[in-house]
């Protein structure tokens, strides 16, 4: 029987989920285009169960190599040789258990490149790059998952240049090969960052297209997952209604839907009616333990909020006493909290991204304001 998930990618198979096919015909698009991107989304996004679906969307048209930067540890990233003996090794790891059809030539040659004891360069692993892409029957896609968790070592950036390289000499040279398609994933645009200290304005991802394709989840895709939910478990529940109810609650923060899915399946039903567990009742029941909950999203949120103090007041001020604070993309702490998912820019207005976070938040601001009444009152400073 299939389960909610909220923790790592949702398989079809295993999972209730929203149907995401259309997200990933979408993303297709920019592909068949050459287009180089990144897809930055917040924490628990659904980012990683959007490039497994779009790995095998384009399957048939494209070899999809797809690489987690998680696989990649610090070591690896202390200088260019040891970053591309581990590249080349990931990649015969990557044909070895996916049977990736990387051509053998090549395959031997990172074979080669990882197991060598004496230094390497990018350039040796660009070279074969530069062979497969030019000889292999399909045009190559190559997937990068977590790759914002590299932004601090000097041979990403390097890296990222090589990757532009290629790319500025496909377009201006009809005789070059190189990648179709690159994809970055993570919750930075590394567009954003810069290498180690060098000034703001330079990234060599400068290249990438925007990527603004919509990937929270809309009332039809809760709706579609409630509907497989409710065939396998006949509830009797309006499956129409609780996608309503729910995507009011969430904005369709796919973490958001499938935890307040998850808690009436595994805890509400324990102790509420079966004819109420999915209806308002039992999911205003599962937003108030999930409220409740010290979960790695609020905790990120509300960690990275108290860096900005400033912006921590100007919310406060705007979910407790009304006011409104102007929506500016290029003030660091507003581009921030956005990134995080915390805010969106509703008409030119910050507004905090869904009900479930302005509850959150609203709690957190007063559970401040009791503690610091308690404290002042411990010190006589409270009258």
């Amino acid at each position: 029987m299939k389960k909610f998930n909220t923790t790592g990618v949702c398989i079809p198979s295993k999972h209730y989920m929203a149907d995401i096919s259309e997200k990933a015909q979408e993303i297709k698009k920019l592909v068949d285009d050459g287009k180089y991107f990144m897809i930055s989304r917040p924490r628990q996004y659904g980012k990683t169960t959007t490039l497994t679906a779009l790995t095998q969307t384009l399957a048939d048209q494209y070899d999809v190599i797809s690489i987690d930067f998680q696989d990649v540890t610090s070591a690896d990233f202390e200088n260019e040789s040891e970053f591309t003996k581990r590249l080349a090794q990931l990649l015969c790891d990557i044909r070895d258990s996916m049977e990736i059809p990387v051509l053998d030539a090549c395959y031997d040659r990172f074979q080669k490149l990882a197991g060598t004891g004496e230094k390497v360069k990018l350039n040796d692993i660009f070279r074969i790059f530069d062979i497969w892409c030019k000889e292999n029957a399909k045009p190559v896609v190559l997937i990068i998952d977590e790759a914002d968790t590299a932004a601090n070592h000097q041979v990403f950036w390097d890296f990222l240049g090589k990757l532009r390289s290629g790319y500025i000499k496909r377009e201006t040279n009809a005789n070059y090969r190189t990648f179709q398609s690159v994809i970055l994933a993570g919750v930075t645009d590394v567009r954003h960052l810069s290498p180690l200290d060098e000034i703001k304005e330079y990234s060599p991802w400068n290249i990438a297209a925007d990527f603004t394709v919509d990937m929270s989840l809309s009332e039809d895709g809760i709706k579609g997952m409630l509907n497989e939910y409710e065939e396998d478990h006949h509830t009797g529940m309006d499956t129409e209604a609780v996608a309503k109810t729910i995507r009011e609650y969430t904005s369709g923060y796919p973490f958001l839907t499938s935890r307040i899915c998850q808690l009436v399946d595994e805890e509400v039903t324990r102790t509420m009616n079966p004819a109420e567990d999915w209806t308002d009742k039992g999911i205003n029941q599962a937003v108030s333990l999930l409220l409740s909950e010290n979960t790695p999203l609020f905790y990120s949120l509300t960690e990275k909020l108290n860096s900005y103090p400033e912006l921590k007041a100007a919310i406060r001020r705007i979910l407790m006493e009304g006011t409104k604070l102007t929506y500016n993309a290029q003030q660091d702490a507003i581009s921030e909290m956005e990134m995080y998912g915390l805010i969106r820019n509703d008409h030119g207005t910050v507004m905090i991204a869904n009900r479930i976070f302005e509850t959150m938040l609203h709690n957190l601001f007063l559970s401040d304001d009791e503690l610091k009444k308690h404290v002042l009152s411990q010190t006589g400073e409270y009258n």
